[in-house]
This record gives C-alpha cells, sequence and structure tokens, in this order.
C-alpha cells in the first residue's frame, strides 16, 4: 500500500481491517444479522443469513424484501465510504430496488455493492442480490448517496483541502 495520504485503497484497508466493528456498528445489520464478508476499493460483500424471524410470506418461508433493501442499501453505503480517500460517511438520497424472483426459503443471499463515481457531495452505485453466483439474481439495486459534508479544515473524498 501507498504512503500517500490520498491512497484510494487507504479507506478500503482499513475498513477490511475493521470489518467486525463495522458487522457490529450497523443498527440494522444488528438486526437483520447480515455481515460484510469482503471490501476492495469501492466494492463491498456480505452475507444475508435466512432466519425464521426475516420471513415476510409464512405460507412459502420467503425472506421480506425489505430485509434485501436493507442489505443492498447498507452495502451501498459501505462501498460509498470504501471508494474514499478520505473517511467520509453518507446518507442515502435515493435507492431503486428491481426483484427478480423471491429468495428461496431457506438459503443465504450474498450480496456485492460497487462505487462507481464519486463526485464532490454525491455517489452513485449499483448492488446485486443473489443465491451463489450472479446468475442467480434475486435484486439490483442503483442508488445515490449523499456525502457528509467535512469539518473544517479536513479534506474533501477527493483529497483536496476544504475551508
Amino acid at each position: 500500500m501507498n504512503d500517500d495520504k490520498n491512497d484510494p485503497d487507504r479507506i478500503a484497508a482499513v475498513m477490511r481491517e475493521h470489518v467486525g466493528l463495522m458487522n457490529s456498528a450497523v443498527p440494522w445489520g444488528n438486526e437483520v444479522g447480515f455481515e460484510v464478508t469482503r471490501v476492495e476499493q469501492g466494492h463491498v460483500w456480505g452475507r444475508q443469513p435466512w432466519a425464521e424471524n426475516l420471513v415476510g410470506d409464512p405460507d412459502t418461508g420467503v425472506i421480506h424484501g425489505g430485509v434485501i433493501t436493507t442489505f443492498l442499501d447498507n452495502l451501498s453505503g459501505m462501498a460509498c465510504t470504501a471508494a474514499m480517500t478520505k473517511l467520509r460517511f453518507v446518507a442515502t438520497i435515493d435507492l431503486r430496488i428491481d426483484y427478480m424472483r423471491p429468495a428461496e426459503k431457506g438459503l443465504e443471499i450474498i450480496g456485492e455493492a460497487e462505487c462507481y463515481r464519486v463526485t464532490k457531495s454525491v455517489c452513485f452505485t449499483r448492488a446485486w442480490a443473489y443465491h451463489e453466483t450472479r446468475d442467480r439474481l434475486i435484486a439490483t439495486s442503483a442508488g445515490t448517496f449523499a456525502i457528509n459534508k467535512p469539518r473544517f479544515g479536513s479534506q474533501s473524498p477527493q483529497g483536496k483541502t476544504q475551508a
């Protein structure tokens, strides 16, 4: 890893070192039991285990769509942070979810999210939820996230000093 303070992989590296803390610090993540499994620059993977208390339709045992939305929203927000050179938190502006099919009863859901563009104030993401491989898509998402304002004297997500 580069010693430069603006090394693009620096934040992702810090996130990788503290993935356990990230898993425990996200309230909704704790509630539904998802966990982050891998972090790279601008890209985050996770898993959402199937659990009886997450079922939306008792007749079929299918996980509630809100659980999948929460999962993709959180992974996408983390992907935004992993794409920046300075630690910033984000807030969801818009998240579109397209459901392809219901998740299967008893199977864990794999998720991955990527932040493909970071501007001065907004990040853009896409994400996928699936069983085993992306060939078994459950849902996709496209999102926009507001980047929190830096504190006085800190730097923008692109590494420029703010007044």
